[in-house]
């Protein structure tokens, strides 16, 4: 949770040069997805709360400051900074002659980085369209790239691991972005339509079950294949691959207790805002958990031992 270099302590393990900096343009990626397809998934929601209100006394059409045009630049520009990593031969360029972009169009990782950049530039454009949904596509190809190169041809059943991870990716990035744009909304919607607010909260909770559902059995599969059964326990806190692991796993534990309070309130207190504060909570936690997970793919992966 302090970082790769934390992670790495005393584990007699090398990382990769500029572990810390890759970390971060993954943490800045990952949030910019999750901002995006977020506001996409809970926009919708909204229109049908919003729907089914009517014709009440309060203004339909109250939305919060959309944040979908400016995030796919964040994401632009840390897929520009990771691809400039490829770029030098994965490591930290120092200058820009230490560049090879046009050998980015002959490797694998190279290819993978290009097509997340031109990925989040499409994105940028579809959010200031007409139709801000159709920027789903692309950022469906951020998360496939990103699942096919956590997953190289020379592991076992690499198309399994990709799609164990596209499927944690994309659940991953609709429950956290989701939960922040449904929060965001509840803020606009305190005054005129509080009720409506903890149906839009509600309605979002109930998604939110099968999504936790598929990142739990996503996340341990994942973590059988790379850390077999026998060695788990010892790899969670000997490697710093395990060590970040064991954290996020703490953390979403934390982020499930933080759902269930909200869940309960909504369903048995007069004042269903009540929720608003385990789940103002739960997207803070969830923040970190991305943080964390974009450490752990920047860190080396664990041994398999037989």
């Amino acid at each position: 949770m302090l970082g790769p270099r934390a992670a790495l302590d005393g584990t007699g393990e090398a990382a990769a040069p500029g572990v810390g900096g890759i970390a971060l343009l993954r943490t800045v990626l990952f949030a910019a997805l999750c901002v995006q397809v977020g506001e996409v998934f809970a926009g919708f929601l909204a229109r049908r709360v919003e729907a089914s209100a009517r014709p009440a006394a309060w203004p339909a059409g109250e939305q919060p400051r959309r944040w979908s045009p400016y995030a796919p630049w964040a994401g632009f520009a840390a897929a520009l900074g990771l691809a400039s990593v490829v770029a030098s031969g994965n490591l930290v360029p120092d200058s820009l002659a230490a560049l090879d972009i046009g050998g980015l169009y002959g490797t694998r990782d190279g290819t993978l980085a290009l097509v997340e950049v031109n990925a989040f530039l499409v994105a940028a454009l579809c959010a200031r369209s007409r139709r801000p949904g159709t920027a789903l596509l692309p950022l469906a190809a951020v998360a496939v790239a990103e699942a096919l190169r956590a997953h190289p041809p020379t592991e076992d059943a690499p198309i399994v691991g990709s799609g164990l991870t596209l499927v944690h990716l994309a659940c991953a990035a609709l429950w956290v972005g989701g939960l922040l744009y449904v929060l965001r909304t509840t803020h606009a919607w305190r005054t005129r339509a509080p009720e409506a607010g903890a149906a839009l909260l509600g309605l979002y909770a109930r998604v939110a079950a099968v999504l936790l559902a598929a990142i739990t059995a996503t996340g341990v599969c994942s973590t059988l294949r790379r850390m077999p059964t026998s060695t788990v326990l010892d790899q969670l806190t000997t490697t710093a691959y395990g060590r970040t692991l064991l954290a996020k796993v703490l953390l979403v534990v934390v982020v499930a207790v933080l759902a269930l309070v909200a869940r309960f309130r909504l369903r048995g207190a007069r004042d269903r805002t009540r929720a608003y504060v385990p789940a103002r909570a739960e997207v803070v936690v969830l923040g970190i958990v991305v943080a964390v997970s974009a450490a752990l793919t920047a860190l080396p992966l664990p041994i398999r031992w037989t």
